[in-house]
């Protein structure tokens, strides 16, 4: 029984015209695609962790490669709740929000804008410390989290775009 479920399973799949975005590996549409997308500098410390994973996850493009912009503007937000009677947090809520635009080079178009997102949680403790390296360590996953959802997004457009020549 199981195998005939895994059986039907794998055929309604194979049926659909799913494919694998980054087919080819690191000569297929997707990677080479990303390649050429020149990341702007991002202001502020969110900003430099945003650009740089990007910069991981996307890649370098090579000398006069680029053939996009990517132009990315955050907004990091810490909001205190769980009042107590003395009116102070205990806990809070750390957004990061990114509104991103893919400009094409070569028209100076639009081609893509969108938005990401993410927050956490922190416990706000009696130890400042541990609450600043908390803010921290949540600002540094929420720019991994952001980075990983824009790049999702990046690569989905090229493939459609790139993979329909």
């Amino acid at each position: 029984m199981m195998r005939f479920l895994l059986l039907a399973c794998a055929l309604t799949l194979s049926a659909c015209g799913l494919r694998p975005m980054y087919a080819g590996g690191e000569s297929g549409v997707a990677a080479t695609s990303l390649r050429s997308i020149q990341v702007q500098p991002i202001p502020g410390k969110a900003g430099w962790l945003v650009h740089k994973a990007l910069v991981q996850r996307l890649g370098e493009p090579g000398r006069g490669a680029a053939t996009y912009r990517l132009e990315v503007e955050l907004d990091d937000n810490i909001t205190g709740y769980g009042i107590r009677g003395d009116s102070a947090a205990t806990r809070e809520r750390r957004t990061l929000r990114a509104r991103y635009r893919l400009v094409d080079l070569s028209t100076g178009g639009v081609v893509l804008d969108a938005t990401a997102g993410s927050d956490a949680g922190i416990d706000v403790v009696s130890s400042q410390y541990a609450t600043v390296a908390a803010e921290q360590t949540a600002l540094e996953r929420l720019s991994e989290v952001v980075s990983d959802q824009m790049v999702g997004r990046l690569g989905l457009y090229v493939t459609r775009t790139h993979g329909a020549r």
